[in-house]
């Protein structure tokens, strides 16, 4: 048992300072040291083996990630199918609306961005490929949740709780499901101000052969969402770029 269970322990520890890395910035070694609770000597250790992969950088005694990660994840979306299956409609949609275009998945219970594009009049949010938050906080995870089995949205619940992000996300268990089954009638979900205040959703599921895979998710200005035009227009939109994207990943080469 020792011998399986410490490189385990050894391998969380090292993403425990790249993640720290992430969340931080640039650090040194006695700033990871107190943060992680752990000597100096091993911080120290770790840091050296994670530059000689190229993970870290050592920039005159304080460290940061690599582009090295930035490889892992590119490799990662471009071999992805409905990442290059859908590319090309969100171009599309971003120059037709102006507006941020994501392309998203469920991971581990988590609402992970793929892709985004960005049209000319779109809020500059800080949104990447590989952004991760509460699947439950906006329309874009809420249109994908939709179209789980309850089992699914049990386990997703169960594991990840229902964590506000503003004061307008749905934390309430009753709230979410009433919210679900009436996306899952409609087809498509919106909202306002849930993950970001002076943030809107308009978003549809991606769906093949009956199952959800992914979602798309047009962002924009709550006020702009207010307009119940825009809204409806923004609707159809999104609506038919993911049934394209869904008719296109089934029957494409």
């Amino acid at each position: 048992m020792a011998s399986d269970s410490t490189p385990l322990r050894t391998v969380r520890r090292a993403f425990e300072i790249l993640h720290l890395l992430r969340d931080r910035g640039e650090l040194g070694v006695t700033a990871v040291a107190t943060e992680l609770s752990i000597p100096k000597s091993t911080v120290h250790d770790y840091l050296r083996t994670l530059r000689t992969m190229g993970y870290v950088v050592n920039d005159a005694g304080t460290y940061r990630l690599g582009f090295r990660l930035l490889e892992l994840g590119g490799q990662a979306k471009y071999r992805n199918r409905l990442f290059q299956v859908a590319r090309p409609e969100l171009e599309r949609l971003a120059a037709d609306t102006g507006e941020i275009v994501s392309l998203n998945v469920e991971e581990r219970g988590e609402f992970v961005v793929l892709h985004a594009e960005f049209g000319e009049r779109s809020l500059r949010l800080g949104v990447y490929p590989g952004l991760r938050t509460p699947i439950h906080t906006h329309a874009a995870g809420k249109v994908m949740l939709a179209g789980f089995d309850s089992d699914r949205i049990d386990r997703i619940v169960h594991r990840r709780g229902l964590p506000p992000r503003t004061d307008h996300t749905t934390t309430d268990r009753d709230e979410l499901d009433a919210e679900l089954d009436s996306i899952a009638d409609r087809g498509y979900g919106v909202d306002w101000n849930e993950q970001v205040v002076g943030m809107g959703v308009a978003a549809a599921p991606i769906v093949v052969d009956e199952r959800v895979i992914g979602s798309i998710g047009v962002v924009c200005p709550t006020d702009k969402l207010y307009d119940t035009t825009y809204r409806a227009e923004l609707v159809a939109a999104v609506q038919q770029s993911a049934n394209v994207v869904s008719v296109n990943y089934q029957y494409s080469p």
